[in-house]
């Protein structure tokens, strides 16, 4: 285009001097084949392109989009088409909570919530990579910030969605290969329908914070259930001890007459007066005292 441009700016001189009546006229015909050549020169360019390895080039013609694309290699092309390259070799994006780890500056890791409630902050990497017959639509429908506008959001999208299905510690353990098939399927759908192909995904081994704050709760909740469980049967057993106490005295209060008062005081004197210490007990009642002399018993 450069060429073209000074072509027709050499053409544009060579009429000024023709035209130009102090201009020596034999510069006209040498101006006006320079710029000829020019012209030349700069359409051929523009009739021949190379497409690099792992690229595939994309035709505009004023501005439209058109089906087809370049493979690699040397092509003869109109000269009024634009071609874009894009690249259809392997790429990653990386999603990190370490600072400078990722494509983004500072904390970068998705955070998500699992079943069991907890925020866990997950680091991911994805391949994928351009499909070339898909390229034309790529580039029409979202442009060449496809990583920011495809394959950023659709990631994080469904690692949330799919957390929300496991308990954080299942998530890296006995569940992990299912998890991770699971957001492989999710995403992949999910670029096809856009002209990506996913590759790889690459989750971390293991969320080790997360799975120790999730251990420690449950001993925590086990522990508290274990002191409430005790204090529960202890206030049952103090229920159960105080209602048995005024069971007995209803009972005694009950069925407690003069006589059985009588009988009961009879018999614990007695057993007083059996006793080694015990010398005289005098019992009675009214006018009527009754003497037991220990040693005559």
């Amino acid at each position: 285009m450069f060429l073209i441009i000074l072509g027709v700016l050499a053409f544009i001189a060579a009429r000024v001097l023709r035209s130009s009546d102090n201009a020596p006229k034999k510069l006209f015909p040498a101006v006006r084949a320079v710029a000829f050549i020019l012209i030349i020169l700069g359409v051929l360019s523009k009739c021949f392109v190379q497409i690099g390895a792992g690229e595939v080039g994309v035709k505009k013609l004023f501005g439209k989009i058109q089906p087809e694309v370049l493979t690699s290699g040397l092509h003869f092309v109109n000269p009024l088409l634009e071609i874009e390259k894009a690249d259809i070799r392997t790429q990653n994006y990386t999603m990190s909570g370490v600072t400078d780890e990722g494509h983004k500056t500072g904390d970068d890791g998705i955070r998500a919530l699992t079943a069991d409630g907890l925020e866990i902050n997950l680091d991911l990497t994805v391949l994928y990579r351009v499909i070339p017959s898909e390229a034309p639509r790529l580039i029409r429908e979202t442009g060449n910030d496809y990583q920011e506008k495809i394959v950023r959001p659709i990631a994080r999208t469904k690692i949330r969605d799919m957390a929300v299905y496991y308990d954080a510690v299942s998530m890296f353990s006995i569940k992990r290969d299912e998890f991770q098939a699971k957001i492989f399927k999710g995403i992949e759908d999910e670029f096809k329908k856009r002209g990506l192909l996913l590759e790889n995904i690459t989750l971390p081994a293991s969320v080790k914070n997360v799975i120790e704050q999730k251990i420690q709760a449950e001993q925590e909740a086990q522990k508290m259930q274990f002191v409430l469980q005790k204090e529960k049967q202890e206030a049952e057993r103090k229920r159960v001890e105080a209602q048995g106490i005024t069971d007995y005295q209803r009972i005694l209060n009950e069925n407690l007459s003069d006589k059985q008062l009588q009988y009961e005081n009879i018999k614990a004197l007695k057993e007083i007066a059996l006793s080694p210490n015990a010398k005289v007990i005098i019992m009675g009642k009214g006018n009527n005292p009754v003497i037991l002399d220990a040693k005559s018993q």
